[in-house]
């Protein structure tokens, strides 16, 4: 998959940015094109080797289709919450790294549902900050939709399986 100058993208476990430039470098006898990708949460910059590009799991901002069908899950029942927090950490980490939107709702999901029982420890805690970051700014995007709105949709949505975002962690 190739980028152009412009485009948005989604950077997993960080959020969407923007594609600023695109650049080659030598490194001794190989050479290198890199996207320069400006994030959207904190203005940080990351250089991407196009070589690895797919492997970090480097993507375009999920069609209007994906997030429905996203809202659709977080809409519908409970999931299975493991009792292991390292178990839960390590799994959720992986959801989390993998880039995929509906795994960082299931993130999310899972997370709101342990906080109701408990409160979360400050990694689940960032972790759940982090999911909430994730989707609401693709789901904005992806809308064209203020991030206000896109906080009130997933409010809306959350509220039908009696889960809810917390005003703050």
């Amino acid at each position: 998959m190739t980028f152009q100058i412009g485009d948005k993208v989604v950077y997993p476990n960080q959020g969407i940015g923007t594609i600023e430039n695109i650049s080659s470098r030598t490194f001794g006898a190989a050479f290198e094109r890199f996207y320069l990708l400006r994030l959207g949460c904190n203005s940080m910059t990351v250089l991407v080797p196009f070589s690895n590009a797919a492997n970090i799991g480097l993507r375009r901002v999920t069609k209007d289709r994906e997030i429905a069908r996203v809202l659709s899950y977080l809409s519908n029942g409970w999931c299975e919450i493991k009792s292991d927090w390292k178990v839960r950490f390590k799994e959720n980490t992986e959801r989390m790294q993998s880039g995929d939107l509906l795994r960082a709702a299931e993130v999310l999901k899972s997370l709101l549902q342990l906080h109701v029982d408990k409160p979360l420890s400050f990694r689940e805690k960032k972790m759940l900050e982090r999911a909430r970051h994730m989707l609401v700014s693709e789901i904005s995007i992806s809308r064209s939709v203020s991030e206000l709105q896109a906080i009130s949709l997933l409010q809306r949505t959350l509220a039908k399986t009696g889960l809810a975002l917390p005003a703050s962690l």
